[in-house]
């Protein structure tokens, strides 16, 4: 009887086990591996070698962990990114020089894949840089953002990485050869100055959509009479675009522009703060025509 009673024990133990496992697996928990993964463990001891060095190794640490996203944004690059590239800086030199042309087109360069790493971080599709001469680039955004605050972070990514890469000028500026980096540095923060403008389709008026659509008004009130001190022609094609993408704004989905109010007012400060930056940055870097 004790024998058949310890069967019985053990056969309910063992039912009960299995019922558990089943649980699990249907809930789809999975236990935790406790070993860390190769990469982890190459990365870890990397890391721990690089810190032995001092402040110098905790630098090299620091730039190793964020040079992923330096190769995920030249993975943006195509065969055709590269001509079109060596096409525009054929055509700067012709006006500027070679030097600051390859400059000037790098900082294009570095304002468009700031809007891809964005698009990639948020799931949407890009395309590979386009560049035009005398226009600029342009990277295509091969999915529809789902709304207004979405496409503001994408236009986001342009303007913020590339005044960092305006900024980084300057601090090249200080190693030698001052006056070729601080006017590179300049064109860099009036260039993304100049996208603020709130006119679609630059990135100013994809931002300022968000929060205020009456803003998009505002950029044609600054642009037009911009446009007739400077006689741009690329002004009045923008101006133009712009205008024609105004009337098609009438056609997103419901919902698309609703956005709570918390979050419109971070964009707004975001906006006026980054345009308040660059144009102070713009102002102290420019050198006036004629100045030694």
């Amino acid at each position: 009887m004790a024998g058949a009673a310890d069967e019985t024990e053990r056969t309910r133990k063992l039912r009960d086990n299995l019922q558990e496992v089943t649980r699990h697996l249907q809930a789809g928990e999975v236990a935790p591996d406790p070993r860390p993964s190769s990469d982890d463990d190459q990365g870890a001891s990397l890391k721990r070698k690089l810190s032995g060095l001092g402040s110098a190794g905790l630098v090299l640490a620091l730039v190793l962990g964020k040079l992923k996203w330096v190769l995920a944004a030249f993975k943006l690059l195509k065969f055709s990114s590269i001509i079109t590239m060596l096409v525009s800086i054929w055509a700067y030199s012709l006006l500027f020089g070679w030097p600051f042309a390859v400059g000037f087109v790098l900082l294009i360069l570095v304002h468009e894949l700031g809007h891809g790493l964005v698009m990639r971080q948020l799931g949407i599709p890009a395309g590979a840089p386009t560049f035009i001469p005398f226009v600029g680039a342009v990277i295509a955004m091969r999915g529809r953002p789902r709304n207004a605050y979405v496409e503001a972070q994408v236009a986001f990514g342009g303007p913020v990485v590339g005044s960092l890469a305006a900024a980084a000028c300057l601090l090249f500026g200080l190693l030698g050869n001052w006056e070729f980096w601080r006017s590179l540095a300049f064109t860099g923060f009036l260039i993304n100055l100049f996208n603020l403008l709130p006119v679609s389709p630059l990135d100013g008026g994809r931002i300022v959509g968000a929060f205020s659509r009456k803003m998009w008004l505002v950029g044609f009130a600054i642009g037009v009479p911009l446009f007739l001190w400077t006689k741009s022609p690329l002004l009045l094609f923008i101006l133009i675009v712009g205008l024609v993408g105004l009337l098609g704004r009438r056609h997103e989905p419901p919902g698309y522009f609703d956005i709570p109010e918390p979050i419109k007012r971070k964009l707004a400060l975001a906006y006026f703060g980054l345009a308040g930056v660059l144009a102070v940055a713009a102002a102290l870097t420019h050198v006036p025509t004629g100045a030694s």
